[in-house]
Formats: structure tokens, C-alpha cells, sequence
């Protein structure tokens, strides 16, 4: 068995239960067949913290989710089953994240078909995917995606 795990796009060799590269910061493939439940552990350091684990069969097969890795809504699940989903501070959001690292206003997700997009709409901190400041930029399969300080990781729904 393999002690480590290889990043798809560079190519360098991350400690088993890596999930971004540490060279280039891609997310990392895990391919297990017979999985269906991914755990996220939170970072070190955060007081209160736990593992999150999610059940993928939870989510609508072909529908991305957005998972709260770290922030005060830590294992909160949002399905992104609409054509645009609004993230930020304002109660109104289809996904609020009540801190004030986060614009009343933050960010949106699109969908089209099965393909997503994250968009910054003129956040003051910006928003992030895998450690990248990003304008606009496709979302895919456990792409973290940073709000705030709120940590949300990406997934899409089992068949």
C-alpha cells in the first residue's frame, strides 16, 4: 500500500490523508470505490474543533454541496441544486455565514448543468479556492472554497 498520496497535477508525492497538494495546492484525488462518507478534519489549533464527516449518499446524485469545514457552521451541508446560489452576512443569502470576515454580499455559485462556478461580487477579504485569491473561477470535485474565515469544501453528489 502507498504511503503517499500523488498529486494528479504536478505530480508530488503528499502524506496519506492529504486532501490539497502541499506543492501546488490542487485538491487530491482519493479514489476508494467502495467509499461513500468523507471526513474532514478541522485544523489544528481551533478550539471545540471535530471531525466533520458527510455521507454522500446525503447529497442528490449530479448536485454539487458545499460543506462547512471550519467557521461557526462546522459540518453545515448547503445542495446547490439552484442556477445561482448568493453566499454572505446578509440573513437574506441562500447560504449565510454569520461573521464579519464575510461582505453582506460575498459571493455567488452558478450552476449549469453539472458544471459550477464561484464568483467574488466585490467581497472587501476576497474569496478564495485552494488557497487562491479568485475573480471567478469552476468549481470541482473537493475544491476548497474559503469565505471569511469560514472553510467550505466543495463535493458532488454520489449516483
Amino acid at each position: 500500500m502507498a504511503d503517499h498520496v500523488f498529486c494528479t497535477r504536478c505530480g508530488h508525492g503528499n502524506p496519506l490523508g492529504s486532501n490539497f497538494c502541499s506543492s501546488c495546492g490542487a485538491g487530491l484525488e482519493h479514489r476508494r470505490g467502495e467509499d461513500s462518507t468523507i471526513t474532514f478534519h478541522t485544523e489544528p489549533g481551533l478550539e471545540g474543533a471535530e471531525d466533520v464527516g458527510v455521507d454522500l449518499h446525503e447529497i442528490p446524485a449530479g448536485v454539487g454541496a458545499l460543506v462547512v469545514r471550519r467557521g461557526r457552521n462546522a459540518g453545515s451541508r448547503y445542495v446547490l441544486d439552484a442556477d445561482r446560489t448568493v453566499a454572505g452576512r446578509h440573513p437574506e443569502s441562500d447560504i449565510f455565514l454569520d461573521d464579519v470576515t464575510v461582505s453582506r454580499r460575498h459571493a455567488e455559485i452558478t450552476r449549469e448543468g453539472d458544471d459550477y462556478t464561484v464568483r467574488d461580487v466585490g467581497s472587501l477579504n476576497g474569496t478564495y479556492l485552494n488557497r487562491n485569491r479568485v475573480e471567478e473561477a469552476p468549481l470541482r470535485d473537493g475544491d476548497e472554497l474559503q469565505i471569511g474565515s469560514f472553510k467550505l469544501v466543495f463535493v458532488h453528489g454520489d449516483a
